[in-house]
């Protein structure tokens, strides 16, 4: 998706207003984040002379700035206004916490320190005004997208100190050429950063992510619901359609993708890089924009399934199959992004969406089997054609195989009854779990199909519904991944068992007209023994034929090997006892009435079954 549409999905082009009161001065006494160790040596050795100079500067500088005695500061962004001076204003709060520091170990009540203190909560109030205005100014340049793609193309920009971004800067950020909305981001990450830190060194941490969360939990939550996620109860599942859900599903696949990928990805490079400077203000932050709105998105599933079983069809499966492999291919992600001790429960909420699934794809597959068991249609496929239960296990299973690494993670410790032989399979990277699963499944149906078998009155015809049946197993087989995880052995298996009931039938539905014919065909006979063949081969032939055009065998190879030993079983044996005594029975009156067919009128006939 362009740059552009993903800005889109996440922000609106306004940004939130923001003010700053004299009742929401900061306050050192509120902060709950530790700051960094001060090094007493350094800043003991800053002379009374420092000291003054150091004030006076801070002073000029930090009274230019505030926008509550400064027209020119009220109107102005310090940032945006001039780089390098943003740097010197930085600079000055930082050596004004260094005479701080001093003054406090000489005197704690002297009227420098509370002018430095007053000064200082004036710069805190003028940062925190930078802080929100860069912040809430830059969502479209600061959206998880823009960050991710920036971390990508310029890995090394995110530690691009202040002197290394300055206005113009556009062909030289970091050495890489990147496009304008990085180029955006990299400056304005930078400034945050910068000013992040100088607000925690200060001991001005809570004000700065106060501002911090506020803004970019307001960006993920509001990403999130455009993306579909929202909260759910129980009883609103229940009360959904089947569309409705499935609609769900479909936004909440396209969810996880999203979010984990751009959305909690670059929202974790962000902070991390905002927050260089402190581990727990970095861990704090994340966990609180990001949590909630990933919780949420990891427990849905959870939710779905409280929905009544009944309700879901079959084809449900593939759903939570597509769930469960959206969670699994992306915990690399979520086992980096939310690795804080605050955010196990993100973790432990897509743990558990896992299991349930899982436990579900389980128990929707032990039902699928009993639905094959319990198939009580009773009127038999005309034709001896294949049943529409052998179409829907085979195709089901088919797609189920799509899934098969899925599936070998659910079904890794399934162990099947004792009477099923154990196939090798031939893909060692496949469990053996999983294709004992799916080979249990085939012989239940095929066991199905035996039952169903004997629904024919003709027995030739049972055997043709079998051959046609185990013969489209073999080729659903053959043309899915069913193929990777049953044997070569199993296969060669029941293509001979395809082989005997064919031969079965052939032999019961054409032995008739073999039988109409002298066992000894070469045997001498009297023109009229010959006439009386000759006859009973036309009345078999005729009467079989009409019997067997109404049949049907629907795969190409097995139709082709049927009518062709048919054809050279029969046609051979008829075109000797032919040739041997057409003479004799062609001088006969009304000869053609016992002589109809030639061996070629019969391989044409026959050329037109099934």
């Amino acid at each position: 998706m362009p740059a552009k549409g993903m800005r889109s999905l996440f922000f609106h082009g306004k940004a939130p207003s923001f003010s700053f009161s004299s009742h929401s001065s900061p306050s050192r006494s509120s902060i709950s984040f530790p700051t960094p160790q001060r090094n007493s040596s350094a800043a003991s050795n800053i002379s009374e002379t420092m000291v003054e100079e150091i004030l006076e500067n801070a002073a000029v500088m930090i009274m230019k700035w505030n926008p509550e005695s400064s027209a020119f500061g009220k109107l102005t962004s310090l940032f945006y206004e001039s780089k390098p001076e943003a740097r010197q204003f930085i600079k000055c709060v930082n050596d004004l916490q260094r005479v701080m520091h001093v003054l406090v170990s000489e005197d704690p009540t002297s009227e420098k320190l509370v002018h430095s203190h007053n000064l200082m909560q004036i710069a805190m109030k003028r940062l925190q005004k930078e802080f929100y205005q860069i912040l809430s100014m830059n969502r479209a340049h600061l959206d998880p997208e823009s960050v991710s793609s920036r971390s990508r193309s310029s890995r090394s920009a995110s530690s691009t100190s202040d002197d290394d971004i300055d206005d113009g800067e556009d062909a030289d950020l970091a050495g890489y050429s990147i496009s304008e909305v990085e180029h955006v981001s990299s400056i304005a990450m930078a400034d945050l950063k910068s000013i992040a830190e100088c607000m925690i060194s200060s001991g001005y941490a809570k004000e700065c992510v106060h501002i911090y969360n506020m803004i970019r939990k307001s960006i993920i939550d509001e990403a999130m619901y455009k993306l579909g996620v929202e909260r759910i109860s129980s009883s609103q599942i229940n009360k959904m359609d089947r569309e409705i859900v499935e609609l769900k599903i479909k936004n909440w696949l396209n969810a996880v993708k999203v979010s984990m990928t751009i959305l909690f990805n670059g929202e974790r490079i962000l902070c991390d890089h905002v927050f260089a400077i402190s581990k727990s203000v970095r861990e704090s932050c994340f966990a609180h924009i990001a949590r909630e709105a990933a919780t949420l998105l990891f427990g849905f599933p959870q939710v779905l399934l409280t929905k009544t079983k009944k309700s879901y069809p079959e084809e449900t499966i593939f759903r939570l199959l597509d769930m469960y492999t959206a969670i699994s291919e992306h915990w690399p992600g979520i086992e980096s992004i939310f690795g804080f001790e605050s955010t196990a429960t993100v973790r432990s909420e897509a743990i558990n969406s896992l299991v349930r699934l899982s436990e579900s794809v389980r128990s929707m597959l032990s039902e699928f089997e009993i639905s094959i068991q319990k198939d009580s249609s009773k009127s038999a496929v005309a034709g001896g054609g294949v049943h529409p239960l052998t179409l829907r296990v085979m195709s089901y299973l088919s797609l189920l195989t799509d899934y098969s690494n899925v599936l070998a993670d659910i079904f890794i410790d399934w162990t099947p009854p004792a009477k099923l032989p154990q196939p090798e399979s031939e893909d060692t990277s496949v469990s053996t779990a999983i294709s004992l699963r799916m080979v249990w499944l085939i012989l239940v149906l095929v066991c199905k199909l035996d039952e169903k078998a004997k629904q024919y009155k003709e027995v030739s015809l049972s055997y043709l519904f079998l051959a046609n049946n185990l013969q489209h197993v073999i080729s659903a087989v053959r043309t899915s991944n069913l193929q990777y995880l049953l044997s070569g052995e199993w296969t060669s298996k029941h293509e001979a068992k395809v082989r005997q009931f064919a031969a079965n039938y052939e032999r019961l539905a054409w032995g008739v007209v073999l039988s109409s014919l002298p066992e000894n065909i070469s045997a001498e006979m009297s023109w009229q023994e010959a006439r009386l063949f000759f006859r009973n081969f036309n009345f078999s032939l005729e009467e079989t034929y009409q019997k067997q055009k109404l049949n049907a065998v629907p795969d190409a190879k097995l139709r082709d090997d049927i009518k062709a030993s048919v054809t050279k079983k029969l046609v051979s044996v008829y075109k000797e006892f032919y040739d041997m005594h057409k003479v004799s029975v062609g001088g006969v009156r009304n000869a053609a009435m016992y002589v109809r067919f030639t061996p070629e009128d019969v391989a044409h006939y026959l050329s037109n079954l099934y």
